[in-house]
């Protein structure tokens, strides 16, 4: 009965608009209202039910085929030849901050490296080895023309070096010793913001880290190599996805080439 009554509602609304075209526009925002209402209540369904990782992954895989693969082949059967991205990004592991959704990267248009906090690590080959083959491989194989380094809002890892003792005691195994990374990043903000409360030292400082992080890139023989030559650019970025908003600004200047709202 509730199929028999959804399909009498179609017909109706078809004949209607058939017959009165100049609803469609009053038609088309009630549907839109509708169709939200009813994705919430689909997400509050699936919320509520436990999560199965197999299916959640199969649903998933076989969404994107369809919708994504299928209707792509001659894109992803280039892909499958090579890939030339022109962008390397650096962007925080959080799950609320992926690239590909933020920018609309398409595959194959960006390398990307996700770790704690968006963090560049010095030239080190010992240390720092996993970034360094990264860095390397986009720079001198891959030819990147773009680099850029996205921080964001409400960053748990950069609130985490704000935190960290001034003696330089550490509670955990790893993440402590990898944000000090930034370490820079924190003392300037320490000492030019101290009258800031400590929420905004964390906002401020989640920009100053990104800056730390440009400069760590230039410790890359390579890289400073190809800034020089001109063939590859330093950005730092800035993603507030509480205001809903977009800071770009480039290594020279430090200042916002611009801010999407």
């Amino acid at each position: 009965m509730a199929t028999e009554s959804y399909e009498e509602a179609i017909a109706k609304l078809t004949n209607l608009l058939s017959d009165k075209a100049d609803l469609g526009g009053i038609a088309a925002a009630k549907i839109k209202q509708i169709t939200a209402e009813l994705e919430g209540a689909a997400l509050e369904a699936t919320d509520s039910k436990p999560l199965d990782p197999v299916e959640r992954i199969k649903t998933g895989f076989l969404q994107f085929k369809k919708q994504n693969f299928e209707k792509n082949p001659a894109l992803y059967g280039e892909l499958a030849k090579t890939q030339k991205p022109k962008f390397m990004v650096f962007a925080c592991s959080d799950s609320r901050v992926c690239p590909s959704h933020i920018l609309n990267f398409q595959p194959g248009e960006a390398f990307m490296v996700r770790n704690i906090a968006n963090m560049v690590p010095p030239y080190d080959k010992n240390k720092y080895s996993g970034a360094g083959a990264a860095i390397e491989y986009a720079v001198l194989h891959l030819k990147v023309e773009n680099i850029l380094v996205i921080g964001h809002s409400c960053c748990g890892g950069i609130k985490g070096l704000m935190n960290i003792p001034d003696d330089g005691t550490t509670a955990s195994d790893f993440i402590e010793q990898w944000v000090q990374i930034c370490s820079p990043a924190k003392a300037k903000i320490k000492t030019d913001h101290s009258e800031l409360s400590f929420t905004e030292q964390c906002t401020n400082c989640e920009k100053e880290a990104v800056n730390v992080s440009l400069g760590n890139l230039l410790t890359y023989p390579f890289v400073k190599d190809a800034v020089g030559k001109k063939t590859l650019a330093l950005k730092g970025a800035h993603y507030d996805f509480v205001k809903g908003t977009f800071q770009l600004w480039d290594l020279e200047s430090k200042v916002s080439l611009f801010l999407l709202e």
